[in-house]
């Protein structure tokens, strides 16, 4: 099934699970043009999740088998210890033509390809928080039985939520701690920056907008322009100028030795959960 296949209108794209980043996801395609509303159809065992798919124009059910029998590209959204029961109900209506995608935090591929029949095209996705507002950093690294086209298909449409890179499955706990874990040390540090702003006289409010409008900036020059960190520090840096003492003052308390053992502290862990 070729990635340039993907037209708007022509898809049943389908999510078996209902929560957060299932939302994010569908929001995301349907903002692009990826594929129509009408032709997406979540599943869920309650209401309580469904209203918000409902109110982007999605169809929704209560049956996950019927997700499967209407949709061949079914995104698996559900938390990591319901999806084994979730793939048992529905391994029986899986065919060759289905793609089958999990976001489902350490749910390795080895256990969705046992789980499912034989030669199941299986991709598994690590998304975070900022699919939400369609800024998201997304590794996908795919199963035995799906290539290059299939992979090819699911960047496509999940670019429309962010970045989407392919990595080997080994380095998807590295982006866990790096991407998932990395929006709360982000956050932790653009709070820190505006309580220093508060620190020197700046209301709360205003000191906080500018931190995230700085983050932001920042991120974008650095996606754009395709620099390394340290060139756009140096530019930033003038001999004997405010950015330098400050940078200094950072040196001391140690920030680079945090951050990157902070992300690794992360990324075990997330092994150890992978592992469990």
């Amino acid at each position: 099934m070729a990635a340039q296949a993907v037209e708007p209108g022509r898809w049943q794209v389908g999510f078996v699970g209902a929560g957060r980043m299932a939302e994010a996801i569908a929001q995301g395609l349907i903002r692009a043009g990826k594929v129509e509303a009408r032709h997406v159809l979540v599943s869920a065992p309650t209401d309580r999740n469904l209203c918000h798919f409902r109110a982007l124009g999605c169809r929704t059910t209560h049956s996950n088998r019927e997700v499967l029998e209407s949709c061949l590209l079914v995104f698996f959204a559900t938390k990591p210890h319901i999806l084994p029961a979730v793939l048992a109900e529905v391994a029986p209506v899986v065919t060759s033509k289905h793609i089958l995608v999990s976001v489902a935090a350490g749910v390795p591929l080895s256990t969705l390809e046992e789980l499912l029949p034989p030669a199941s095209r299986v991709l598994r996705v690590s998304p975070n928080l900022p699919c939400v507002v369609q800024e998201g950093a997304m590794v996908l690294s795919r199963g035995r039985h799906a290539g290059s086209s299939e992979v090819e298909l699911v960047q496509t449409l999940l670019e429309a939520c962010g970045q989407c890179e392919e990595v080997p499955e080994a380095q998807v706990d590295v982006h866990t701690g790096l991407s998932g874990s990395g929006v709360a040390f982000v956050s932790l540090f653009s709070e820190a920056l505006a309580d220093g702003a508060v620190k020197m006289g700046m209301p709360s409010c205003l000191a906080h907008r500018i931190a995230a409008q700085t983050l932001l900036g920042t991120a974008k020059m650095l996606l754009q322009k395709g620099q390394h960190p340290a060139q756009l520090r140096a530019d930033v840096c003038t001999p004997g100028g405010t950015t330098i003492y400050g940078l200094h003052a950072l040196e001391q308390g140690g920030l680079r030795a945090a951050a990157m053992s902070a992300v690794e502290a992360a990324a075990c862990r997330a092994k150890e959960l992978s592992r469990k």
